[in-house]
């Protein structure tokens, strides 16, 4: 089987730390050929890493989208760029893998899916939690009407302090926002997707600006302390989503705040048969689910532990990364759909956006 030749366009820390790693574990079905970033040195540094011989290097995207011999290219830039450099892509023919969130405006993230369509490419959004176990057990449950009617949700992607200290996080230009558009984009599209539903009737939120501006001092950040002086975003974001069925959602988002159960891309889900709860983040060492009913006259609780593994980060079990990097890969080769599609990482950009809105009006949005 010939291999699929990548480009990939922004060489930071989501391409080196999620996406070459999983190319390189699925070497049998890709070589990547191009690579593209405005700091030059880091396309360099990466292509001596993880490129093929003589790899095309560059500093302007439309370099790499000129190469004929890139056939998929991989968007790994700030937020707000991800749209421009998409539909140049399918413009030029190729097919797109873009990290999350789809765009940080349901605008253009609305022209992203209108090229695609038009471009008869393969289109797919970075949402790699959905791969990893107990995400999987959760929505094959769903889909089989384990849980019976879902009627309430809590979507968590809270950190109690862990603001990324590198990068442009903190931008708001270029980023759009912090926590929500971040990692609530994650605990958002694993509920949405375990569910089903896509049909919004209405958002609220609020959207908070309280921690940005700690002094070092206090700060106690996993990462570091970041600079108060240029941290631009929320540092913590909650949405109350309700959806045209009556389903109602809840979604948190935090890199700092104030809480002691921190849980990241996880979620609860009650139905009238069951409820469940995917426990996982900085207060778990290891991703749980736990589902939960009655039986025999009494309350049961049946717990599937996972391995561990969370996403691409290091730990032993199944790499979610380079799951969905491999079922991306044979999508394209067999013609196959991928299993996050556009229309459902639209809906959650829409979600996100509208969460900001009714923040800022204090007025609910409605769809």
């Amino acid at each position: 089987m010939a291999k699929l030749k990548i480009g990939i366009v922004g060489c930071g820390g989501i391409a080196n730390q999620k996406h070459l790693p999983a190319m390189r574990a699925n070497e049998d079905l890709c070589q990547v050929v191009a690579f593209c970033d405005v700091i030059r040195e880091r396309a360099e540094k990466a292509a001596g890493e993880y490129g093929i011989p003589g790899a095309q290097v560059c500093g302007d995207y439309k370099e790499l989208l000129a190469n004929p011999e890139v056939e998929v290219v991989h968007v790994l830039t700030p937020n707000v760029s991800h749209s421009e450099i998409t539909i140049a892509a399918f413009e030029a023919g190729k097919h797109v893998y873009c990290e999350k969130p789809m765009s940080h405006s349901p605008a253009e993230a609305q022209k992203m899916v209108d090229a695609w369509k038009k471009s008869g490419k393969q289109f797919t959004i970075g949402y790699q939690n959905r791969f990893r176990p107990e995400v999987q057990n959760l929505h094959a449950a769903c889909k089989a009407g384990d849980l019976g009617d879902i009627y309430y949700a809590k979507a968590f992607a809270v950190r109690r302090r862990a603001v990324p200290t590198w990068g442009v996080f903190p931008n708001k230009a270029l980023q759009g926002g912090g926590p929500l558009i971040d990692i609530g984009t994650h605990a958002l599209d694993i509920t949405l997707w375990c569910m089903n539903n896509y049909e919004v009737d209405a958002v609220s939120g609020s959207v908070f600006y309280k921690l940005g501006g700690l002094p070092q001092a206090t700060q106690g950040n996993a990462f570091g302390p970041w600079d108060p002086e240029t941290y631009e975003v929320e540092d913590s974001a909650m949405g109350f989503i309700k959806m045209k069925n009556g389903t109602t959602i809840v979604l948190e988002s935090a890199w700092a705040i104030n809480m002691l159960d921190c849980r990241e891309a996880a979620a609860t889900l009650c139905g009238t048969k069951a409820g469940a709860e995917i426990r996982s983040g900085m207060s778990y060492p290891q991703s749980e689910l736990i589902y939960n009913r009655g039986r025999n006259g009494q309350l049961m609780e049946e717990t599937i532990s996972a391995s561990g593994q969370i996403a691409y980060r290091s730990g032993g079990g199944v790499n979610a990364g380079f799951v969905d990097n491999r079922q991306w890969l044979e999508a394209v080769l067999q013609g196959t759909k991928p299993l996050v599609k556009p229309e459902e990482a639209l809906v959650v950009t829409q979600i996100l956006d509208a969460i900001y809105r009714a923040a800022e009006t204090n007025r609910e949005v409605r769809f």
